[in-house]
């Protein structure tokens, strides 16, 4: 298992300057009294939606047209600010979890990041993805959703018959608020189990995070009780000849701590480069 802490820097596509107001708003919640205020010690603070508006006036600085972009962003993009990191002890983390219809919390939690292996083989797939979806896949996360949807990776990961019933589910769930899986699938095996399978995709710098996996897990366990429910996240890494690979991870959550069922890791090929010792080698002959 590789784990890397919340404040681990990351890269994404925000400007430089709506980064640095996201997170002038999330110091000001964190730090104002009017917002709770950090004290040594504490392990929550709430704090909701139109806090961020109030303290957006108050620091004469636009907010976004969707508010929620801060606390998305704040959670898989970019780094918290370092006035906010530098309150963490020793292995803990603050993440920002859903406490309720545009109700949110700071609270400190294990830290909790993970990132693919890097010394795991990657198996070769062939490539099943038509050319047409790769010429107009807007972005990372659409790309990948559709790789793993077509070369039916989520069947071949878990063993199991799936089927997407839907991609980017909005949804609210009790105690959380709203929330969003980027696929749901559903499934079956050879026993005749059901499935529901919340997929979260990563693209480029984003990472894998330990709030959208229990949401996920908590949202399946509210709208699809009859089901067994198995997380799973898909990232891209890129190689060094600029190619990419995908890695899968089946998560479940134990004692607040995201933990990784299973991982493996596939490269989508044409049928042509998969050669017969490699074929055997799969099979273990």
């Amino acid at each position: 298992m590789h784990y890397y802490p919340y404040n681990t820097k990351r890269e994404d596509n925000l400007p430089e300057e709506k980064e640095n107001r996201y997170r002038q708003l999330l110091e000001h919640i964190f730090f104002d009294k009017d917002f709770g205020s950090y004290r040594k010690g504490i392990r929550t603070i709430e704090f909701e939606r139109e806090d961020l508006e109030r303290a957006a006036d108050v620091l004469k600085i636009g907010l976004p047209k969707n508010p929620g972009d801060v606390i998305y962003s704040s959670r898989y993009r970019i780094s918290l600010p370092r006035s906010i990191l530098d309150t963490q002890p020793e292995g803990m983390e603050w993440i920002i979890d859903g406490a309720g219809r545009a109700r949110y919390k700071f609270t400190l939690v294990p830290s909790n990041r993970i990132f693919p292996n890097p010394a795991l083989r990657a198996i070769k797939i062939p490539d099943a993805t038509p050319e047409i979806i790769g010429a107009y896949a807007l972005n990372d996360e659409q790309a990948l959703l559709a790789k793993v949807r077509y070369n039916r990776l989520i069947d071949v990961f878990l063993g199991v018959t799936a089927y997407s019933l839907q991609n980017h589910m909005r949804t609210t769930v009790r105690g959380i608020g709203q929330i969003e899986i980027d696929e749901v699938y559903v499934a079956l095996d050879r026993q005749g189990v059901q499935y529901v399978i919340p997929v979260q995709a990563k693209g480029g710098k984003d990472q894998l995070a330990v709030v959208q996996t229990k949401q996920d897990l908590a949202c399946c366990a509210e709208k699809f009780p009859t089901l067994t429910c198995r997380s799973v996240s898909a990232q891209f890494i890129k190689m060094e000849d600029k190619k990419k690979k995908i890695a899968m991870f089946e998560l479940s959550v134990e004692d607040g701590r995201v933990v990784i069922v299973e991982e493996k890791h596939y490269r989508l090929v044409p049928s042509t480069e998969i050669s017969v010792e490699e074929l055997k080698a799969y099979g273990g002959k």
